[in-house]
């Protein structure tokens, strides 16, 4: 089994070199949520083609990028943020981040140009399991879950480095596979 570490909320889940589903292909996942119920999270590293301005037009800032969170729920709006000062009602996931809040509250913030794309990121749809199919991919060795991260990494602007940089932040025992070929047939 590649991973040893289980999913949990404030974790991440790296896919394997391999995938080829394109939901997930290359992806690393912020979880906010796991439990008996299913697993929530977002995918860090899937740029859509929307600014935050396409998907809510009377929010006058609209160059705040919008990121694909997975395949569910596809036309919903949701966040994580490190601002609790500034947005209320959010949950703490992981020692200063935080997901959701006031949503009103967050559309007057991104108005007022009081929120920085470094204190926020904006995801359509999210990534959904049901109770125990993680657990299920991660026996199988679909998934790698890291518990040990930088957390700048769930605002950098890099998605197309982000899920090389995370397998080889993992330490040597998968810094190999960040070098494979997206596709086996091309080695």
């Amino acid at each position: 089994m590649l991973s040893s570490i289980s999913p949990a909320a404030g974790r991440l889940l790296i896919s394997e070199p391999f995938m080829m589903d394109p939901n997930f292909k290359r992806s690393v996942i912020f979880l906010t949520e796991h439990s008996e119920e299913g697993t929530l999270g977002y995918v860090l590293n899937h740029l859509s083609e929307y600014m935050l301005g396409d998907v809510l037009p009377d929010t006058s800032y609209s160059e705040m990028p919008v990121y694909v969170g997975g395949p569910v729920a596809n036309n919903t709006l949701h966040f994580i943020h490190r601002c609790p000062d500034k947005i209320e009602g959010g949950i703490e996931i992981w020692d200063g981040i935080f997901w959701g809040g006031d949503y009103e509250q967050v559309k007057r913030l991104v108005s007022d140009y009081q929120l920085k794309e470094d204190e926020i990121r904006f995801f359509a749809g999210y990534s959904g399991w049901t109770p125990g199919q993680l657990d299920a991919e991660i026996a199988e060795n679909t998934w790698i879950v890291a518990n040990n991260f930088n957390p700048e990494i769930l605002f950098t602007h890099d998605e197309q480095n982000l899920w090389r940089e995370v397998v080889i932040s993992l330490g040597q025992r998968y810094a190999h596979i960040a070098n494979f070929p997206e596709n086996p047939m091309l080695n």
